[in-house]
């Protein structure tokens, strides 16, 4: 039987990679003015992963540290969102699964609609919980962003992962429903099978994100939600970080209230903190804004924050959230600043051989440098095969 208890995020744990190059060195080689990446779209610096680390070596970095906190006993599903999959058939969620040493009994699948995968992870998690609430689900969401060089959408890019555990009775965010949902045909962002690197429509997808910002509200507000006074936060999808404030704002107008900047910046300034700095993690990048927001702010004990989750082509939802009380005695604030710390700073030179580099596709021996310090590595593609190791 379904059960009435409160579901939702009981640990979270975020992870990023080896590398970072800073907007600077992007500037310096373009000739750009950096005002137009500190200001124009909020962004400072973008992690780069090494030759030797992919989605599946980040999602098992940012999971690791709640299997070691939580056990495995009780988790019997993994979902894993994203968009950068290495695979057509095998779930990356697969190899985590063997790195992490998880339980046999496990179902474990992956889930793909751009950017919004990350929340239909969580929110299929949550059904799956409700069903039994003995059980708790382990939702991935891990994604490189990249596009062409010296294309408009160079300065966008990142790499992150976020890992959350989904139980009953959180210890961090009680889930709410309902959700406001939508979905339009559009091609603003896609990424053929045949390209590495997606292609992009960057008027198009602003137009798409606002669209759908407008249309989730809504529906969500027919579907009895909260009255939009009650939130004190908004973590909303961030392809950069200007971007949660202008979805704010278009909220706000939806809404017929105060655009006031200072109002806007209550509601998503927290939220940015990590994204500006790791980029584009596309569907990790609002649970980015959620770890950011928790480990920063003031006390957010019973105040509700809003989530909207964008996925180009496109996909959206509204729901909400309420940090529950002794949350802040479960965050990894320490941790999650030494995955951003600890990353060294790249030069242009470099930063351009590693976005070049791909494997061969004949299906020989070829091993990777080692390049990372962290847990997990990608040793080598190996008769099409990819062979990770655990440190």
């Amino acid at each position: 039987m379904p059960s009435d208890r409160a579901t939702g995020i009981h640990d979270l744990s975020l992870a990023t990679t080896e590398f970072v190059l800073p907007h600077a060195a992007l500037a310096g080689h373009n000739g750009t003015e950096i005002g137009k990446y500190h200001v124009g779209i909020g962004q400072r610096s973008m992690s780069v992963p090494a030759a030797d680390e992919d989605i599946v070596t980040m999602g098992a970095a940012a999971a690791a540290p709640i299997i070691a906190r939580h056990g495995t006993d009780r988790i019997r599903t993994v979902v894993f969102a994203t968009e950068s999959s290495i695979d057509q058939a095998k779930s990356a969620g697969v190899y985590v699964h063997s790195l992490l040493g998880l339980p046999s009994a496990t179902r474990v699948v992956e889930l793909k609609q751009a950017c919004y995968g990350g929340t239909a992870a969580l929110q299929f998690a949550i059904g799956l919980v409700l069903r039994d609430p003995r059980q708790q689900v382990l939702v991935i969401a891990s994604d490189i962003s990249k596009y062409d060089l010296d294309s408009p959408g160079e300065s966008t890019q990142g790499a992150a992962a976020v890992a959350m555990l989904v139980a009953a009775d959180p210890a961090l965010v009680r889930v709410e429903e309902p959700s406001g949902l939508f979905t339009a045909d559009v091609m603003d962002f896609w990424r053929p099978n045949y390209r590495d690197a997606a292609l992009v429509d960057g008027e198009e997808s602003i137009t798409a994100y606002l669209q759908a910002v407008e249309n989730t509200w809504t529906d969500y507000a027919k579907q009895g939600g909260r009255p939009l006074d009650e939130f004190a936060a908004f973590c909303y999808h961030q392809p950069f970080t200007k971007m949660a404030y202008k979805a704010h704002r278009h909220l706000l107008n939806t809404c017929g209230q105060d655009t006031d900047g200072a109002r806007i910046q209550q509601a998503v300034g927290h939220t940015t903190a990590y994204n500006k700095v790791i980029g584009n993690s596309y569907t990790a990048s609002a649970y980015l804004g959620l770890a950011a927001l928790l480990d920063q702010a003031d006390d957010m004990t019973d105040r509700p924050i809003g989530f909207l989750s964008y996925g180009s082509g496109s996909v959206a939802e509204f729901f909400a959230g309420t940090a529950v009380p002794g949350y802040r005695e479960h965050l990894r604030t320490a941790a999650h600043h030494e995955a951003i710390d600890r990353r060294g700073t790249l030069d242009y030179a470099t930063y351009r051989e590693l976005h070049e580099a791909s494997f061969p596709t004949d299906g020989g021996h070829h091993p990777t440098p080692p390049q990372t310090t962290g847990p997990f590595r990608l040793a080598a593609l190996r008769s099409h095969k990819r062979i990770y190791e655990r440190r």
